[in-house]
């Protein structure tokens, strides 16, 4: 029979895994208490909760949230980080963490449902943040349209000031 306090952990973690848009599963051996405590605090400022369970908990709640391509990698000392927004801060913060201590290490990460090796998470890490691609996809749309509507306006502009020639030219005839 399963304890109280471990069908509870266990529900938390799966409504965790539900919530993500990033799961970031990693090895944070021979990392001290305040390295996690600023990784957590640097997480928290993206949204990301980290989390240290036992693996089996980790397993379950997975399994419960239909998680996939993790159960591999959850052995050993593992946390988890849940990105609930966008996933690239969550890789960013996590690969220079690793990048200056060499921990923690990145075992497995799943973005949308598709699971990649620690190993790619600089890619994931190297891209701009949500708002950064979407303000460029905004300038991508809106530089053409801008150039069409000062296009259409300079030729209304000359049709107007020809027309008014034009209007000046049979004024100084009558």
């Amino acid at each position: 029979m399963a304890k109280p306090e471990k069908v509870a952990t266990v529900a938390e973690i799966t409504k965790l895994f539900e919530a993500s848009s990033g799961i970031f599963v990693t090895d944070f051996q021979g990392m001290n208490v305040t390295d996690i405590s600023n990784l957590r605090r640097s997480l928290r400022q993206n949204k990301t909760k980290f989390l240290v369970a036992k693996n089996t908990l980790f397993r379950i709640a997975a399994k419960n949230a239909n998680v996939s391509g993790i159960d591999d990698f959850l052995k050993g000392t593992t946390g988890i980080a849940f990105a609930t927004t966008d996933s690239a801060p969550t890789a960013k913060v996590l690969n220079d963490a690793f990048k200056e201590k060499e921990r923690p290490r990145i075992k497995v990460f799943v973005v949308d449902k598709q699971s990649f090796k620690g190993a790619e998470i600089g890619r994931l890490a190297d891209l701009p943040s949500r708002e950064i691609l979407l303000s460029q996809l905004v300038g991508a749309v809106e530089a053409p349209l801008t150039q069409l509507a000062s296009t259409i306006d300079g030729f209304f502009q000359e049709l107007i000031r020809s027309v008014e020639a034009l209007a000046e030219k049979k004024k100084g005839e009558a």
